[in-house]
């Protein structure tokens, strides 16, 4: 059951509850970067956000925005309804290791191709991860990997009571 109180976007936010389902992707030229161990070890101006009905959006960086080491593969793998099958990634920074907290989708779905080469992390997982340099905030639930920015709006899927949204 959806949320009764949905926030109202300001000036330039956009509502989560206005995002579709299935999911869109959207290219993104906002200034991505993702710290761990102290370490920078992705920078991008050419992500993909997907967009997704009740979740904040989820950015994938060109696997070549990673520097050299950061992504490990690792065993294990998880099925989107909408994306395909996705494949882990230890994300390596500095000291310190970050368990299965990237993904990628090697193959994708038909209507999500441009995925391919792509991975997303979890921020609830890394150092920091900024949007033109606004800190993100990690979506909640320890499953999904929305970030969150001032731009969004919600309720937000993934904390206590949403479950069944």
């Amino acid at each position: 059951m959806p949320p009764l109180k949905r926030a109202k976007p300001g000036p330039g936010q956009e509502s989560v509850w206005d995002y579709p389902r299935p999911p869109r992707v959207e290219t993104s030229a906002e200034l991505v970067e993702i710290t761990l161990g102290g370490v920078v070890v992705a920078r991008s101006s050419d992500a993909l956000r997907v967009l997704e009905t009740s979740h904040p959006p989820t950015y994938y960086l060109p696997h070549a925005d990673f520097v050299a080491g950061a992504l490990v593969p690792v065993e294990g793998s998880s099925y989107c309804e909408w994306k395909g099958v996705a494949a882990y990634l230890d994300v390596v920074g500095g000291d310190r290791v970050a368990a299965a907290a990237g993904w990628t989708y090697p193959t994708p779905s038909l209507g999500f191709e441009v995925l391919r080469d792509h991975v997303a992390v979890m921020p609830a997982a890394m150092d920091r991860c900024t949007v033109e340099g606004q800190t993100v905030q990690p979506q909640q639930g320890g499953f999904y990997g929305g970030w969150i920015t001032s731009r969004v709006v919600g309720p937000f899927k993934g904390g206590p009571g949403t479950h069944g949204w």
